[in-house]
């Protein structure tokens, strides 16, 4: 297992948190990078997971659908232990079930399933005609033209340097409280080399799915994860992966939330090439709720 340290780039640390160490035969453990965070973030824990299950299916057969429950926080200062339960082998597809575990409690729990490559029937949605990201304003431009007067939590999560860059194409949210239409295109892209190997190229894809889909789901109320009035959290994900990809280039992450009621919001992912084509898609059901006065 390999450990990250403080003058690896943020893209290597990400590739050392994911690469697992083997306890036991089903039984891996993994670690969390410690940026400061109180509680672990959920995409680390999808990609976590995914890598251990990946670690026990046969190197013909690669993710293509995945639904996660988060259950309880991580905690970024205790190893979490993933449990692989081998469910099915079969002759294309394997289905394995994934739960991460803390304190002596499950935090976490996935299944995944895998297939080998077959060809078929193949049509997709179309990227939507959004500007590309080299006209947009970068992290660093972001961070000179908003942060200095940004509230402490927007601050904290745009000075820490990420392994994922995104640039997103509309900044009203960030600027108002004005209520929009609950969508947004962002581009993401990995800073860094993600290594020419398909289960880590699916793990850090799985990563940054988890990113910015809550917001998207406050936008119709005209508030953002960042409103310390709001208690948010991710409390299931799901993820199909339709064509492999090595992260090379930037990619469009669009996002719209058809639907919040019980204090809880939806939210649909697309993930798109720069030149269109569709490599996965998500959708996450998130905890939305106003906190109790105190």
């Amino acid at each position: 297992m390999s450990h990250s340290s403080h003058s690896s780039s943020p893209m290597e640390n990400l590739v050392a948190t994911l690469d697992l160490e083997k306890l036991e035969e089903n039984l891996f453990r993994g670690t969390s990078p410690q940026v400061g965070w109180q509680r672990v973030f959920g995409g680390q824990v999808i990609a976590q997971a995914l890598m251990a299950a990946q670690r026990t299916v046969d190197a013909d057969r690669y993710i293509h659908s995945l639904h996660a429950y988060f259950m309880r926080p991580g905690d970024p200062l205790v190893p979490i232990v993933y449990q692989v339960d081998r469910i099915r082998d079969g002759a294309s597809f394997a289905t394995r079930r994934i739960v991460a575990i803390q304190h002596g409690h499950a935090i976490f729990s996935m299944s995944a399933s895998f297939q080998i490559e077959e060809g078929g029937f193949d049509h997709q949605s179309e990227i939507p005609n959004v500007p590309q990201p080299e006209s947009l304003m970068s992290e660093a431009q972001l961070q000179e033209a908003f942060l200095a007067n940004a509230p402490p939590a927007i601050r904290k999560y745009w000075e820490n340097k990420r392994p994922i860059e995104i640039r997103p194409v509309s900044l009203t949210h960030y600027i108002s409280k004005e209520k929009l239409d609950p969508k947004q295109d962002i581009w993401v892209r990995a800073v860094g080399d993600v290594p020419n190997d398909r289960h880590y190229q699916a793990a850090v894809l799985a990563y940054l799915s988890d990113m910015t889909l809550l917001d998207t789901s406050l936008y119709a109320h005209g508030t953002t994860i960042f409103d310390p009035t709001i208690q948010v959290a991710s409390l299931d994900h799901a993820m199909w992966f339709h064509r492999p990809c090595k992260l090379e280039d930037w990619l469009l992450y669009t996002q719209d939330s058809p639907s919040a009621s019980g204090a809880r919001g939806l939210t649909r992912g697309s993930l798109f090439t720069r030149n269109g084509v569709l490599i996965a898609s998500m959708a996450q059901e998130g905890l939305i709720r106003k906190r109790a006065n105190d």
